[in-house]
């Protein structure tokens, strides 16, 4: 039965963020996820993941300034150092949260650059990165993301990832497939993700329209998780929405697979 993870930075937004690590427990949840909490000392963090029987699924690589709007700075050819950087830094956090993945945004794509510059950087970063991780071991994950909700987002489809990928050409550069993401982007959803099974370490989670929880629009969720469950995919699934009527009472969806899986 595929594994469900909390995204605390998406669910549970009535809470203040330390709170959620509690109530992602009690409503079963059994790791968690999210954008980033630098700002809190890890040992706060590792605490809190014991404390409440939580795993730590994924977290990203530092971002830059999320509230002015940064979305990552791997791409960027004026931050390379903060990037490398960056990448200890998030490897001083996983080792204290024992998490094994850390997800890589590649950032929105800075003005008046063009976009064979701004690849070459990201692969060069990446590159930079990914052995680095892989002798801690930790995975390096690189995410596509719609430009609908992040507009000039650099990377946007699974096919963005496979020529990264191949340019970076390390081992250790794995794909967070994102439903809800493809689904705008790219839809089939079910034959992209087998074909590129073996690279997809991380899956999120969100229907669409609205981003919501499972259920509330298009996307066929059931047949999804049946088929992570037939194909065997033992990595974590991230519940990475916009709760419609709260986080709690909107958990029907995983209680009905939860019993239908028993």
């Amino acid at each position: 039965m595929p594994r469900f993870s909390a995204n605390i930075s998406m669910l549970y937004p009535e809470l203040p963020f330390l709170d959620r690590f509690g109530a992602a427990a009690a409503d079963g949840f059994e790791a968690v996820e999210y954008v980033g909490a630098y700002e809190q000392p890890p040992a706060v963090l590792a605490s809190l993941l014991l404390r409440h029987g939580l795993t730590q699924a994924l977290f990203n690589l530092p971002a830059g300034d999320w509230a002015a709007g940064e979305r990552g700075i791997a791409c960027h050819p004026d931050r390379v150092a903060e990037f490398r950087e960056s990448v200890d830094r998030a490897i001083d956090y996983a080792k204290a949260t024992g998490c094994t993945q850390v997800n890589c945004l590649a950032g929105i794509a800075p003005a008046g650059n063009p976009r064979a510059e701004l690849e070459s950087v990201l692969t060069d970063n990446l590159s930079y990165a990914a052995p680095r991780l892989a002798a801690e071991g930790i995975k390096l994950l690189l995410e596509p993301i719609n430009t609908r909700d992040m507009p000039g987002f650099l990377i946007n489809s699974t096919s963005d990832y496979e020529r990264i990928a191949a340019a970076v050409g390390h081992e250790n550069l794995y794909l967070q497939y994102d439903f809800y993401h493809m689904q705008i982007v790219q839809g089939d959803l079910i034959p992209t993700f087998l074909g590129l099974q073996s690279r997809i370490a991380h899956v999120q989670i969100a229907d669409h329209p609205g981003r919501h929880e499972p259920g509330t629009g298009e996307i066929n969720y059931t047949n999804i998780f049946k088929a992570l469950e037939e194909v065997g995919y033992s990595g974590w699934v991230g519940a990475e929405y916009r709760p419609k009527a709260g986080t709690s009472a909107g958990l029907g969806w995983l209680e009905t697979w939860r019993s239908a899986a028993r």
